[in-house]
């Protein structure tokens, strides 16, 4: 009975070395996963870690580049903008001094009508006209008043008139000088080969008598003949024809700055 006893006890102690020698090395697989588990989890951020911080590095250089090149932006358009505020304040110091002379040209345009106005004031209002047209003065003398029908010769009365006129153009040499010849439509049948040679000759009277006679400037006068082609009123009434037949003296300031300052602007 006691061997037996013995034999129960050792077979329990037995059992129970054995169970807490399976519990322990549980523990120890256990552990020893867990470990395993942390070590690759290590590996792992450690991994990311490096790639984040790669990214950054690369985020940083990408940052400093864009950086830069806003700085080299900011220059180029502070740049642009002082040349384009500079080419804005001498276009507009062009255009001021563009809208002066404009103002000027227009006074002086005024001003002409009416010192012609008022030399020719003696004459009718069938004889002649003063006018503004296109900024330019046009004084237009009825065929009436400077020649006998057929005729370039002017007349006594007409001569009295170019002789007022060039009064004024004397005291004014900045004035250019166009003398256009016109006629109505009835073809000539006199010593003229046709209208537009007798509005030639009606014009080149014209320039002699100012020139010759009263000293204005030739290199100041224009003279041309367009014929019946450039009529006021129609031809086909006999009061139509008597306003074409016409000699038409247009006086214009001379532009040279003005033409100077459009040139530097194109």
């Amino acid at each position: 009975m006691k061997n037996k006893l013995s034999t129960i006890v050792f077979l329990v102690l037995v059992v129970g070395t054995l169970f807490t020698s399976c519990v322990a090395k549980r523990k120890y697989l256990s552990a020893r996963d867990n470990a395993d588990q942390l070590r690759a989890d290590s590996v792992r951020l450690a991994s990311e870690l490096a790639t984040q911080a790669d990214n950054i590095s690369n985020l940083q250089k990408t940052n400093t580049s864009l950086q830069q090149q806003i700085g080299t932006v900011q220059r180029q358009m502070d740049s642009s903008n002082r040349q384009a505020a500079g080419q804005l304040a001498q276009s507009q110091r062009r255009l001021e001094t563009l809208q002066a002379l404009i103002d000027q040209q227009r006074k002086t345009t005024s001003e002409l009508r009416q010192k012609m106005t008022d030399a020719l004031k003696g004459f009718n209002s069938n004889e002649l006209s003063v006018s503004v047209k296109n900024g330019k003065v046009y004084v237009s003398l009825q065929e009436n008043l400077l020649f006998p029908s057929g005729s370039a010769v002017v007349n006594p009365k007409g001569k009295q008139a170019l002789g007022k006129l060039a009064g004024v153009l004397t005291i004014n040499p900045d004035i250019n000088v166009n003398i256009e010849g016109h006629t109505d439509s009835i073809p000539i049948r006199a010593r003229y080969e046709d209208n537009w040679a007798l509005s030639v000759a009606r014009a080149t009277s014209i320039v002699r008598i100012l020139t010759k006679d009263y000293g204005v400037e030739p290199l100041r006068i224009i003279a041309s003949g367009h014929s019946q082609y450039d009529p006021v009123d129609s031809n086909m009434s006999q009061d139509g024809r008597a306003k074409n037949r016409r000699t038409e003296i247009i006086l214009s300031p001379k532009l040279d700055e003005l033409y100077k300052i459009i040139e530097q602007g194109g």
